[in-house]
């Protein structure tokens, strides 16, 4: 057997199975709720402006992950004004709000990935178009 060729399939193995595990949501939407209706938390979508038109969580935080991986030019205030709170972040399929929330902790922040909107959807959370985008 030639373990050069396992070696770069493990590799791949690895991540994506790291990447799945990212991407479960990290607490129960039932608690989720319950934080953020007594005001311990703040939501948080991470999708792109684009994706936003769609449709968000209401009273979600619209801060796209690629100004957190960018200048942090709409993050870091962010970040200053929720300082203690914990944040629930959501995407449209869990992969980056799992990527930023574990990227938030590595900073000490207390950041969750809640899943995808369609969670929240399902689970009776209203949706609604943002200002400025209907």
């Amino acid at each position: 057997m030639n373990w050069l060729l396992l070696l770069p399939a493990g590799i791949a193995a690895f991540f994506i199975i790291r990447l799945l595990r990212l991407a479960r949501p990290g607490i129960s939407l039932e608690a989720a709720m319950t934080a953020l209706k007594d005001g311990k938390a703040v939501l948080v979508d991470i999708r792109e402006p684009a994706e936003w038109a769609g449709g968000v969580a209401k009273t979600a935080a619209l801060v796209p992950f690629s100004d957190l991986h960018g200048p942090r030019e709409q993050w870091s205030a962010f970040l200053e004004k929720h300082r203690g709170k914990q944040l629930l972040l959501y995407c449209a399929s869990g992969s980056r709000s799992g990527l930023a929330a574990s990227l938030l902790r590595k900073e000490g922040r207390d950041a969750i990935n809640v899943g995808t909107l369609r969670d929240w959807n399902r689970a009776g959370w209203p949706i609604c178009t943002p200002r400025g985008l209907r």
